[in-house]
């Protein structure tokens, strides 16, 4: 075997501009919003917390 390929170390910065070109790749090659095609669930509403009434309820300060 000879050493004609990348060296098996490369930077922490490196790995993760292949990682960010990779996945821009992958969107571009796939557009179909956000995430691309790896959510398995449509999105939900995220206004799940229901407010405090409790000052309301009590009359507050």
């Amino acid at each position: 075997m000879t050493e004609t390929n990348e060296p098996k170390k490369i930077s922490l910065a490196d790995a993760i501009k292949q990682k960010l070109a990779e996945k821009k790749q992958q969107a571009a090659n796939n557009p179909s919003g956000f995430g691309g095609g790896n959510q398995p669930h449509a999105m939900k509403t995220q206004n799940k917390k229901k407010p405090n009434n409790q000052r309301r309820r009590t009359g507050g300060s």
